[in-house]
């Protein structure tokens, strides 16, 4: 390939989907044209692997433009924002007008998947990508669109978990005997550059990516338990407690907090028991279990500390 592949989202954080495609393409040599809201940090370690930095807001058209010039692959994906939608119209629009574009990947949701016109959910992101699937669809443009579930990068997951497990080696999430199938995000990205890598046979495909596992918060909080060599244990936080003494005190903003309400109430309704074989398919590797990615992990999963080492740090930093 001659021409840079866009990859939007490329600076972002949760999961960092966009990073990890922009660094899979570029270890097999491919140009690649990382789209980033500002320079920082992130842009020059992207600039670092030797990707091309473009800045932008994926929300105003003219960005998107001078963005997906020279371009004929693209992939789009954006953090949770109540702008999704907007972003997802301006993309689909730009794209229309590329007409050498051979291949647009649209990372969506898997909830997405149990969604219609007259069944929704109470996550007003969730309701924006279905809506976005539904525009990319009309649009006409060579689409494949990549659903996946919750991320082991997610907080639920990671840092909230590493948070509980540091103070008393518990999970503490209202999920109940919910079933659930966290994928890795860099699973997600090896199936994403593979598609973007070679898109023909995937074009107007819809594929639905989960962990090689779907089982309750006891049976993962096991798989903590052997990566981390002492006993983790899950809390059923009831849900209105969790609300208000977890997820409130966070200081998120309306629409992310909306969305995590709304993700906690469908794993309680066991909407995330789902499982799929679709990253060993395309990638021809096992997707990552819980148990490897905590133990890959041994920064975030820190020992926890005696109750009377926290005590004392209150304290003092409290005099």
């Amino acid at each position: 390939m001659t021409q840079p592949i866009l990859i939007t989202g490329a600076a972002g954080r949760l999961g960092a989907v966009g990073r990890k495609i922009v660094e899979n393409l570029r270890r097999r040599g491919l140009p690649v044209r990382a789209l980033v809201r500002s320079e920082d940090e992130r842009s020059d370690s992207l600039r670092s692997i030797g990707a091309e930095i473009a800045t932008g807001d994926l929300s105003r058209a003219t960005d998107v433009v001078r963005a997906l010039e020279g371009c004929t692959r693209m992939f789009f994906g954006m953090s949770v924002s109540a702008q999704y939608l907007e972003a997802t119209v301006v993309a689909a629009a730009v794209a229309r007008e590329c007409r050498d574009l051979e291949v647009l990947v649209n990372i969506s949701q898997m909830t997405v998947s149990q969604m219609s016109l007259a069944k929704m959910t109470d996550s007003p992101q969730q309701r924006q990508q279905w809506l976005g699937e539904q525009v990319l669809s009309w649009s006409g443009i060579p689409v494949v669109n990549v659903r996946a579930t919750v991320f082991l990068q997610h907080f639920f997951f990671s840092e909230w978990a590493a948070e509980s497990i540091a103070r008393d080696n518990t999970i503490r999430l209202p999920f109940g005997s919910g079933r659930t199938s966290p994928v890795d995000a860099g699973n997600v990205a090896d199936v994403i550059a593979e598609i973007l890598v070679t898109p023909t046979g995937h074009i107007g495909k819809i594929y639905e990516l989960t962990g090689p596992r779907s089982q309750d918060m006891a049976a993962h909080a096991a798989e903590y338990s052997e990566a981390l060599g002492r006993t983790i244990t899950y809390v059923n936080v009831p849900f209105d407690e969790w609300r208000d003494q977890e997820l409130r005190n966070r200081h998120l903003p309306e629409h992310l907090y909306e969305h995590f309400m709304a993700m906690a109430q469908l794993h309680a309704a066991n909407r995330y028991d789902r499982l799929t074989q679709e990253v060993e398919a395309i990638t021809g590797k096992t997707a990552t279990s819980t148990r490897a990615y905590v133990a890959s992990h041994p920064g975030l999963f820190k020992s926890s500390q005696p109750r009377n080492s926290l005590v004392a740090a209150v304290t003092n930093a409290n005099p």
